[in-house]
């Protein structure tokens, strides 16, 4: 697991609940909606494209997957 990763959202389907974030070195990691961090259980969880994120990497049975997505505010 790697921790405290830097990246944006390359691209987040709010429909179906999932993306995907690139990060500068242009690797991307899958992100459901799931993971991402939110102030509030009512705030939706989705991000935007372009949005910076930060995010933690886990080894799943589908491959390595951000996790604990937390939009970084401009």
């Amino acid at each position: 697991m790697r921790f405290n990763m830097k990246g944006k959202v390359k691209w987040f389907n709010k429909n179906k609940g999932y993306g995907f974030i690139i990060t500068d070195d242009n690797k991307e990691y899958f992100v459901h909606w799931k993971s991402i961090v939110t102030n509030s259980p009512r705030e939706l969880k989705v991000l935007e494209q372009d949005e910076l994120v930060t995010f933690d990497l886990m080894e799943t049975d589908k491959g390595i997957q951000a996790i604990n997505i937390i939009r970084v505010n401009p």
